[in-house]
């Protein structure tokens, strides 16, 4: 596994805005480049990103293990933050979308958070890129995780795996847009439970890992010391 990092890591919240914002003013331009057309990213987008952002920070600061079984709550918040906010009056807006995606959360037998869990307990020995990107893929892959917003809370997710172990979150950047929408289009297109998938993900995974590795930018981290390996 890799070293423990010498200080609690905690994200450049102003950076990471500040590259996101960046990217929106040119997503256009990106959107043509990708082999499958995303949805712009708004001001209400952004702004849900930061709140989930912001959540992963708190989570840094206080120790909290997001994948812990008794914890799981805490993922359920930040697809809810990426799909709502913080704002009471979305949540209760979407309140019948919210209580769907914590049912299908816990209750989907052929893939769920159950799943999740334990391939990540069972691969805690791999480095942080392959764990990161592992999860990355068993949230996106069919059956999803959650009903809508897979991408940018896997993107959390992932980004709270990374931090944990020193390493700087993934963040969405003009350069790595297009090394990030691609790959991710086709994992959400593959079924986890398949034959196929099943000889497949080795490779995606490991290609998806040394995407987050080369990606990796110290800026999003208010912490000038990391973790190295």
């Amino acid at each position: 596994m890799d070293s423990a990092f010498l200080v609690p890591v905690r994200l450049d919240l102003d950076a990471i805005e500040a590259a996101l914002r960046t990217v929106q003013r040119q997503f256009s331009t990106i959107n043509t480049l990708l082999n499958c057309r995303r949805d712009s990213l708004d001001d209400k987008v952004v702004a849900n990103m930061m709140a989930g952002y912001a959540y992963v920070d708190d989570a840094l600061a206080s120790g909290t293990d997001l994948l812990a079984m008794g914890n799981l709550k805490f993922l359920l918040e930040l697809n809810a933050r990426i799909l709502c906010g913080t704002d009471p009056r979305e949540r209760a807006d979407h309140v019948e979308h919210l209580r769907a995606t914590e049912e299908r959360f816990y209750d989907d037998q052929s893939g769920g958070i159950r799943d999740i869990v334990e391939w990540y307990r069972l691969h805690r020995d791999e480095p942080v890129w392959k764990r990161a990107a592992g999860v990355y893929v068993r949230v996106l892959s069919e059956p999803q995780l959650y009903i809508e917003g897979n991408h940018r809370t896997g993107a959390l997710i992932m980004s709270w795996i990374l931090a944990r172990s020193g390493k700087p979150p993934f963040v969405l950047t003009v350069d790595n847009a297009k090394a990030y929408f691609d790959p991710s289009t086709l994992i959400t297109r593959t079924k986890r439970t398949t034959l196929s998938m099943i000889y497949r993900l080795p490779g995606i995974k490991k290609n998806f890992a040394e995407f987050l590795k080369d990606q990796a930018d110290g800026a999003f981290l208010l912490n000038s010391r990391v973790a190295t390996g």
